[in-house]
């Protein structure tokens, strides 16, 4: 919750979906694992995205956080332009 907030605290997200007990399994310095986790579904605007990547690296605890976007392709107008709004940009949403 901590990074979901300071997100949309500082306006590189307009929102964030925290999505609890996630369980992923995956390779680490040549070891499976797996392990406990939180997935956060981070709106943003593409303008924004590089911003983002970086104040996620400072405030994430493992030393390759999983980054990657998605585009939208489309939405309703209302909540498209509340994301806008939110964001403070006129760059297209991510």
């Amino acid at each position: 919750m901590r990074i979901a907030r300071h997100l949309v605290e500082v306006r590189l997200a307009a929102c964030v979906n925290v999505v609890p007990n996630i369980t992923s399994v995956y390779r680490w310095q040549g070891a499976i694992e797996e392990s406990a986790e939180w997935m956060l579904v981070i709106k943003t605007a593409t303008g924004l995205l590089e911003n983002l990547k970086e104040e996620i690296r400072k405030v994430h605890p493992y030393e390759v956080p999983e980054l990657v976007a998605l585009n939208i392709v489309d939405g309703a107008e209302t909540y498209l332009g509340w994301l806008t709004r939110e964001l403070g940009t006129a760059d297209d949403v991510a």
